[in-house]
């Protein structure tokens, strides 16, 4: 014990000088990390000098030409023609949202069922837990164009149905993984009260789990809500329809006016649902504003 504390002075100044020789390593680390970067960006930038007619340096001054045209013909327009372009595009807007609502809707009712299943505290068969698990990682290891130009393919033409399927899928593997640690850090004293009354899984599940996780599931699916509407708007670049096939065609024209009204469209939509998210929490939750 003695020789312990005597020996204490010896192990601190060996412990300062390790972390001391760990701090030059890494500032060492990070000085080489960004000295191959920096290699690799002038490299980059000296190919693409020689591959394009035109030098990066003055293409990357130009970089914002294109969003000042669209501005400037927007107020060319005036706020009467331009507010009529917004009414326009309103409908291709609603579009978007339903589609984005419905695959939100099938993917949190999915995501909810396998949650139930990939959760060890309430599936005590193993196989299932792992084998649902891989499940939904392999639901969501894809993005959702790579998802939807597979079932365009499937299904041919260009149809909603493709983009629905594709969000609902990456929706499903995303929410499901959310949805089954909610309930692996619920309170399992209701659980074991349920169980020692003789109730069923399905009861346990509707009066033990749901009671504890619906705030959080409402909560992550009107989060997803918000992320799948620009999936939808992206998947609309590829034939979905919808405001990013608008976009996409108005882009083409080059017509500032109506470009510029489906941006205000989509950054107005998106901020609608940051609040709906804020306002529904504080209800589920019971907080005052």
């Amino acid at each position: 014990m003695n020789s312990s504390i005597t020996n204490l002075p010896n192990n601190l100044g060996r412990l300062e000088l390790e972390l001391k020789s760990l701090q030059r390593r890494k500032s060492i680390y990070t000085v080489f990390g960004i000295a191959i970067t920096a290699l690799i960006v002038v490299t980059g930038i000296d190919l693409a000098n020689e591959s394009n007619a035109t030098p990066f340096s003055q293409g990357f001054t130009k970089i914002f030409d294109f969003p000042k045209d669209m501005l400037v013909m927007a107020w060319d327009l005036g706020f009467t023609r331009w507010w009529a372009r917004v009414i326009e595009f309103t409908p291709d807007l609603l579009l978007t949202v339903n589609m984005a609502l419905l695959s939100t809707f099938l993917g949190f009712v999915t995501a909810a069922i396998l949650a139930c299943f990939a959760s060890q505290n309430i599936c005590r068969n193993k196989a299932v837990v792992v084998i649902t698990r891989r499940s939904l990682d392999l639901f969501r290891s894809f993005p959702e164009i790579v998802i939807a130009l597979i079932f365009l393919y499937l299904i041919g033409g260009k149809s909603l149905l493709p983009a629905v399927f594709a969000i609902w899928i990456h929706t499903t593997g995303a929410l499901g993984k959310l949805f089954s640690e909610a309930i692996e850090n619920i309170d399992i004293k209701p659980l074991e009260g349920l169980e020692s009354t003789g109730c069923s899984w399905i009861s346990k599940v509707r009066f033990g789990v749901l009671p504890q996780v619906l705030p959080l599931y409402f909560s992550y699916a009107i989060l997803r809500l918000e992320i799948n509407v620009r999936a939808s708007t992206i998947l609309g670049f590829f034939g979905a329809g919808g405001i990013g096939q608008a976009l996409s065609t108005m882009i083409q024209w080059r017509d500032g006016g109506r470009v510029v009204a489906i941006f205000f469209l989509l950054v107005t939509t998106i901020i609608a649902l940051d609040y709906l998210s804020d306002w529904v929490r504080s209800k589920l939750i019971g907080a005052r504003s």
